[in-house]
């Protein structure tokens, strides 16, 4: 997939498409050729669940929350609990980084099928905290927003580990 910025077209969906896919294959160039080791090295004293394993791998649930638990109304699945809420980032330094990414990729391309599928104005099926339901250009929104915000983290962490910057 190439990485841009630019629509090929300027209707709302394929903005936010195109927007959210840029901020997606942001977050895996800055994992680009990046030794096994250092992928699930925390290199933050203070926030040791702050690896470029675990940060994607959060993005790939929080991506299924949003889409399949509040958006579908899906059983929520996802590997947290109530004794560890950030089981996510934990176990993904378990996974070779290759399925980690792997993984995010295809959640990626079944939710880009989603979004094509539905209309921007459908509302979720669960609500969220204050009891709206909100619909699926908000949940495009609030994706684009958490990822652009851990790309940063990301970028960050990579370059404390390996010296890598600029993607």
């Amino acid at each position: 997939m190439t990485r841009t910025d630019e629509p090929p077209a300027w209707d709302e969906r394929t903005q936010l498409a195109t927007f959210l896919d840029y901020v997606r294959a942001t977050a895996r160039a800055k994992c680009e050729g990046v030794s096994p080791e250092n992928a699930v090295k925390a290199p933050l004293s203070g926030s040791p669940l702050m690896t470029l394993s675990g940060l994607v791998n959060h993005l790939r649930w929080v991506e299924y929350w949003w889409f399949q638990v509040v958006f579908l109304g899906e059983e929520d699945e996802g590997p947290w609990t109530d004794e560890d809420p950030d089981r996510e980032m934990r176990i993904a330094v378990d996974m070779p980084p290759a399925d980690v990414l792997a993984e995010y990729e295809e959640q990626c391309a079944r939710y880009r099928k989603l979004v094509a599928e539905h209309d921007l104005d459908a509302t979720a099926k669960r609500p969220v905290r204050d009891g709206r339901h909100v619909d699926l250009r908000w949940v495009i929104l609030h994706l684009i927003e958490e990822t652009a915000r851990h790309n940063g983290h990301l970028d960050i962490i990579r370059e404390l580990l390996d010296g890598e910057t600029g993607v």
